[in-house]
């Protein structure tokens, strides 16, 4: 989501790794999320989460919310009396929707990006509709914050269920801005397949010892070198023992310097 308003991420996305996510924007009703995240927990389909919540809010007239459930079926909600323009579209897999934006053009431009990146892991699908809403006219106010928000069962750090969660909250270009931190979370949290990992071979290893001693690191046990080096630029989720070592890890031990031993940069 992106908005002219401090801080969206903190109200707006709220999401459960196999039940389902929700936003709830306009004059947020910030009850929906919990709310609806059990329904959505319990198997409520999407439409009828939305159907049970706005129908015992008094409020509902100034709310516009949107829900996927597990099963892909998205479904949006749109109140009578939220600033023009506003409006939402669903389909399977996503509900896009807006209010206060420069046209329906915005919302257009969100689902078909979405709809268009479906080879993508999920979190690019969310940024380049981000991006494709914005070139398309955006929040008529302008920009201030944006966030991405992904769930996935052992899909975060340690094996915690939130995959991505990151917030911009205060930007002139909050979109470029999440974007730049996305590339910064698939740098120490992304996995690079296992087919792709190098063997280390004899000429690698003391290309890694050499490294790794000018680092700081020299005990003579290259696993631990490795591990400790890693933890220290946070890569430890991209190391496993000194065997293999993922090309992103080698990447960036090789941008620290020069390598006496290899010549390579």
């Amino acid at each position: 989501m992106q908005s002219k308003f401090l801080a969206v991420g903190a109200l707006v996305p709220w999401a459960e790794a196999e039940a389902g996510a929700v936003a709830t924007q306009a004059h947020a009703n910030v009850r929906f999320g919990p709310a609806a995240l059990a329904l959505l927990r319990d198997g409520v389909p999407a439409e009828e989460v939305v159907a049970r919540l706005t129908e015992t809010d008094g409020g509902r007239d100034h709310r516009q919310f949107g829900v996927v459930d597990a099963k892909g079926c998205g479904a949006t909600y749109t109140g009578g009396a939220c600033l023009e323009w506003a409006g939402g579209l669903a389909g399977a897999g996503f509900a896009a929707q807006g209010n206060l934006l420069v046209s329906g053009e915005t919302v257009d431009a969100l689902a078909q990006r979405f709809v268009e990146t479906a080879h993508r892991p999920l979190a690019e699908r969310l940024l380049a509709a981000l991006e494709a809403g914005q070139s398309a006219g955006g929040d008529r106010r302008g920009q201030q914050s944006a966030a991405l928000l992904v769930a996935r069962k052992g899909g975060g750090y340690d094996g915690w269920d939130v995959a991505v969660d990151l917030r911009v909250d205060d930007h002139p270009e909050p979109i470029t801005e999440l974007i730049r931190l996305y590339g910064l979370h698939d740098l120490y949290f992304g996995e690079t397949p296992a087919g792709e990992w190098l063997p280390v071979d004899a000429e690698l290893a003391a290309e890694l010892r050499e490294r790794l001693a000018r680092l700081g690191h020299a005990s003579g046990d290259l696993e631990h070198d490795l591990e400790a080096w890693a933890g220290i630029e946070n890569l430890e989720e991209r190391v496993a023992g000194a065997e293999r070592i993922d090309p992103v890890v080698l990447r960036e031990l090789r941008a620290r310097g020069p390598s006496a031993v290899s010549g390579q940069p």
